[in-house]
C-alpha cells in the first residue's frame, strides 16, 4: 500500500474505468489492472464491482477511498511543509457554482501568473458537500456561503465545525427571482408560487430561500436543477421562484425578464482545516484578501 498504488486506486475510483484511469495517469492498462488486483489481495477485500468496462466501488471500496484521500493529502502537505517559503505542489480548491462563475476567474488567473508552479484543482458544488470534503481532506480549502438560519424575523450565522477556520472574502446580495408578471412582493405571504427551483440539499442559498418562503405558513416544494441557468429558465417560464446572488445575474449579457426581490446579504467564506498549512494556500489567501 504505497502512495503510487493509492494514486492509481483513487484515479480508477474517480474515472470508474481502467482505460480512462490509465490514460489520465499515462500508464499502460495492464499495469493499472495489476496494481488494483494486488491492492485488493493485500487488503483482503474486493474494492470494485466489475460491470463490463465500468468499475464501481464496493462498500469497502468507498470506505477505503476516504482513507486513500487522507493519506495522499497528508503526503502532499508533508512535501510542501519541507519548503514553507516556496509555493508549489497541488492546491485543491472547492467553490460554489456562483462564486466560481462571478468571483474566481480573475483571482485564479492572477494567482496562476504569480505562482505557475502551483497546480490548482478546482471543483464546484453546494456548500455542505464542500465542507464535508474539506473535513475529509478531499479538498484543502473551499469557498462556501456562511451557514445562515432564520430565527423568528431575524437571520443568524451558524457556527462551523470547531476543527475548521474561516475568513470572509466576499459579500453577496441574495435575490429572490420571480416571473416578471408576478404581483409585487413585500414578504413571503405575497409569493403566490409555492415551488422553488434550486440545487440539491446542502446548498445554503436554497436553505435560506426555503426558510424565508416557509414563513408564509405553507411549505414550499423544491424542484431540483443543476445550474443557475436552469433556475432562471424555470422562473422565466412562470412555474417557479428562485434565489441567486446579484453578482451572478449581472454576468448575463441579456438577463431574462424576471422580477428581483432583495432578501439579505451573505458572506462567502474561505474555509480550511485548522491543521492545514502550505505556502501555496497562504498565497491563495493573500490573493483573495487583495481582491
Amino acid at each position: 500500500m504505497d502512495l503510487s498504488t493509492l494514486t492509481i486506486f483513487r484515479t480508477v475510483a474517480l474515472e470508474q474505468s481502467i482505460t480512462r484511469a490509465a490514460q489520465r495517469l499515462e500508464r499502460v492498462q495492464s499495469t493499472v489492472t495489476t496494481r488494483i488486483r494486488q491492492l485488493e489481495d493485500d487488503l483482503g477485500v474486493q474494492l470494485f464491482l466489475r460491470e463490463g468496462k465500468r468499475m464501481s466501488l464496493t462498500e469497502q471500496g468507498r470506505e477505503f477511498l476516504a482513507y486513500a484521500e487522507r493519506l495522499l493529502a497528508l503526503a502532499d502537505e508533508a512535501r510542501q511543509a519541507m519548503h514553507p517559503q516556496q509555493p508549489g505542489g497541488t492546491l485543491r480548491l472547492g467553490s460554489m457554482e456562483s462564486t466560481a462563475a462571478s468571483r474566481l476567474p480573475g483571482q485564479l488567473a492572477r494567482f496562476h501568473r504569480a505562482f505557475p508552479q502551483v497546480s490548482l484543482e478546482v471543483s464546484t458544488g453546494p456548500s455542505q458537500p464542500l465542507l464535508d470534503a474539506v473535513l475529509a481532506r478531499r479538498l484543502d480549502c473551499a469557498l462556501i456561503a456562511a451557514p445562515t438560519s432564520r430565527v423568528g424575523t431575524r437571520w443568524a450565522v451558524e457556527a462551523l465545525d470547531p476543527s475548521l477556520l474561516s475568513q470572509a472574502v466576499f459579500r453577496e446580495e441574495l435575490l429572490l427571482v420571480l416571473p416578471s408578471d408576478h404581483p409585487p412582493v413585500r414578504g413571503p405571504q405575497d409569493v403566490q408560487l409555492r415551488t422553488l427551483a434550486g440545487f440539491v440539499q446542502g446548498c445554503t442559498y436554497r436553505q435560506i430561500a426555503q426558510s424565508w418562503l416557509n414563513g408564509a405558513g405553507s411549505p414550499v416544494r423544491v424542484q431540483e436543477v443543476g445550474s443557475y441557468h436552469a433556475i432562471l429558465a424555470c422562473v422565466a417560464a412562470g412555474s417557479c421562484v428562485g434565489i441567486l446572488p446579484r453578482s451572478l445575474l449581472e454576468l448575463l449579457r441579456e438577463p431574462p425578464a424576471v422580477q428581483c426581490v432583495p432578501l439579505l446579504e451573505v458572506d462567502t467564506l474561505l474555509v480550511w482545516r485548522g491543521d492545514y498549512r502550505s505556502a501555496a494556500f497562504e498565497q491563495w489567501r493573500e490573493t483573495l484578501q487583495a481582491a
